[in-house]
């Protein structure tokens, strides 16, 4: 486990198979994405690097809007594999030291993909706003398995305070607007 504030400039965002066939099966899903947008549009700002995987996207559709808007293809990846780092380009793709990770589902690819980011040796925050499975009880048991194997649990916010590190600056007065509208459900959420 980590005691280490998210810095900005070591760190990522990996948004974890956020499809349009997979989310309407997932419970919270509004909330689910309405985080995971919210957060990726702070990292946006902040020019954090957003990484996204999608699991077997000819079954499984693509990333859903709004969440889509912030995919560059580059950082864009098709999986087969639950855990993205049994795919040959994860390890190519060079993710930095700490990674947040967020998506769906939480039991399955995002809990496979934290622990081999962390056996690896990145340090992983799970975005616990952020995180869906089709079954409440599949997420809560995948927070606490994560949390075992040492991924710190935070929050949408948690993430968006420690980027940002401190108030005053031009970098938070730009993030601002987005901070004051928040991420729930009837929030603005587009970029």
């Amino acid at each position: 486990m980590t005691n280490q504030l998210i810095d900005p400039q070591c760190s990522a965002l990996l948004l974890i198979d956020l499809q349009e066939q997979l989310l309407p099966k997932i419970d919270n899903a509004q909330n689910v994405v309405a985080a995971a947008n919210w957060l990726a549009g702070v990292a946006s700002d902040l020019g954090v690097p957003i990484f996204f995987t999608e699991q077997y996207p000819e079954r499984l559709g693509s990333t859903v809007d709004p969440v889509a808007q912030w995919i560059d293809s580059a950082r864009c990846y098709t999986k087969m594999s639950f855990g993205w780092m049994r795919e040959p380009e994860a390890a190519a793709a060079g993710l930095p030291r700490q990674v947040v990770i967020a998506g769906t589902e939480a039991h399955v690819c995002v809990l496979q993909t934290a622990l081999g980011l962390a056996a690896v040796g990145h340090e992983v925050y799970a975005v616990a706003d952020a995180l869906g499975s089709r079954r409440p009880q599949d997420r809560e048991l995948a927070m606490a398995r994560m949390r075992a194997a040492g991924v710190v649990v935070v929050g949408a916010e948690m993430v968006a305070f420690e980027w940002l590190q401190r108030a005053g600056t031009e970098t938070f007065r730009r993030v601002l607007p987005r901070l004051r509208a928040g991420w729930e459900v009837g929030g603005d959420h587009d970029g």
